[in-house]
């Protein structure tokens, strides 16, 4: 009988694989009004608003500054989502969804009734209202922003991630990464092989600008760092990113975001190539890393402190 360990901010049940998408959906209920605070990233050419949803999730609101257009990535929590609309003043014109799980792709069919003739963007037929679907490559506009579909196969087999750059703009990227990359982890193999998170992590969002941000599906970097801490217990940014995070946390503010860089400094899944990493799992091949990882990442407890 398999178990799952639901983590957030280091907290942790244990719930049959049978029962998993009930409880989530109990949990959410019950922390549906969380406190957890939103949180506005402002750049000259683009803001993104992160907005809790759920237990542990988020949706991204995406506005471009010169237009005021906007998308909203996985928008699961709608009325939430009018609302930041209403606040910010700004045309939802674009729905950018990541893969279809439930946790991130059911409120489309509600929001696209709320704001009629939104464009719901995915990679996968089992996407909630889709009227794009997308693949590698595909590149689209939002407002004055350019937007490109990263097609990242394991999650799910449709996943995809949306990188947002500006033409002539100084300023940081953005790249929303669902359930493939995590700040200090990556999503379950659902469906995929570790041979395809590899390409993903490291040969399609490894390879963009270092500087670039990035806006993950969940808040799970405290128990992503416990686990990273386990893997590599002398390396001194983990510890000093762990403190921040519980710190975070504990004031109900996000962890979000991270940058390409600093993910390469303590994310072991991105660190598959480091001698200490591979020395951890007893592998000197970076997939076969990735596959160890992962598999002792699924059975790991996390510790309290």
């Amino acid at each position: 009988m398999c178990s799952i360990y639901v983590t957030m901010c280091g907290s942790v049940s244990t719930v049959n694989c049978k029962h998993y998408h009930i409880f989530k959906a109990q949990a959410a209920a019950l922390l549906h009004s969380s406190v957890r605070k939103t949180s506005l990233v402002e750049q000259a050419n683009m803001r993104v608003e992160l907005l809790p949803a759920l237990s542990d999730n988020y949706m991204y609101l995406l506005i471009d500054v010169d237009t005021k257009e906007a998308a909203i990535v996985d928008p699961v929590e709608p009325i939430k989502v009018v609302e930041a609309v209403k606040k910010h003043g700004v045309r939802l014109t674009t729905i950018l969804t990541t893969h279809h799980h439930w946790d991130h792709a059911s409120g489309n069919e509600k929001m696209v009734k709320l704001i009629p003739g939104l464009r719901v963007y995915g990679g996968d037929d089992r996407v909630d209202a889709l009227t794009k679907k997308v693949t590698h490559s595909h590149n689209f506009k939002l407002g004055s922003l350019n937007v490109k579909c990263l097609f990242t196969p394991c999650h799910t087999t449709g996943h995809i991630c949306y990188y947002v750059t500006k033409e002539n703009s100084s300023e940081p990227p953005a790249v929303f990464t669902g359930d493939t990359l995590f700040v200090a982890g990556c999503g379950k193999f659902f469906e995929g092989t570790a041979e395809q998170m590899y390409k993903a992590l490291i040969e399609i969002l490894g390879r963009l600008p270092p500087e670039t941000r990035v806006y993950c599906g969940h808040e799970y970097t405290v128990s992503n760092l416990k686990f990273a801490r386990h893997v590599e217990p002398d390396n001194e940014v983990i510890q000093k990113k762990l403190a921040w995070a519980k710190e975070k946390c504990s004031n109900d503010e996000p962890t979000i975001p991270s940058t390409l860089a600093d993910e390469f400094t303590f994310n072991p899944f991105m660190r598959v190539k480091e001698k200490s990493v591979q020395d951890h799992v007893k592998q000197s091949d970076p997939i076969e890393t990735m596959r160890s990882l992962r598999k002792e990442k699924d059975g790991f407890r996390v510790p309290k402190e």
